[in-house]
């Protein structure tokens, strides 16, 4: 299983962007898609997970309110919009996704936000 993030970029601050997630290869079974960030210097930090079995969210607290993750299971994409960016959510995001019993992760995209 390959996971292929897009969509990051440069915009300034009270700007959106929309982080796309595509899942490819052989997947049995998929139960949870999500987005982390590491932001320069610091440790990666959860930011939002979507749980299939449950069809449930959760958000870190930083982003609640202002970011959305969505899922559209016939394209194996998971979405991530962010609204109301600041500079403080200058990082590169991650998706992951827990596929086969196993977890993944995709590449980076970078999302820098100016002031």
């Amino acid at each position: 299983v390959q996971l292929q993030a897009s969509g990051g970029g440069l915009v300034q601050a009270g700007g959106s962007l929309r982080l796309s997630c595509v899942a490819s290869g052989t997947i049995f079974s998929s139960n949870v898609m999500g987005w982390y960030r590491q932001a320069p210097g610091k440790q990666r930090e959860f930011v939002a997970r979507f749980i299939s079995i449950a069809g449930s969210t959760t958000y870190a607290d930083s982003v609640k309110g202002r970011f959305t993750i969505s899922i559209d299971n016939a394209k194996k994409t998971v979405y991530l919009q962010m609204n109301s960016l600041t500079p403080e959510d200058t990082a590169v995001y991650f998706c992951s996704g827990d596929f086969n019993g196993r977890p993944y992760w995709g590449r980076g995209t970078l999302v820098t936000v100016s002031s």
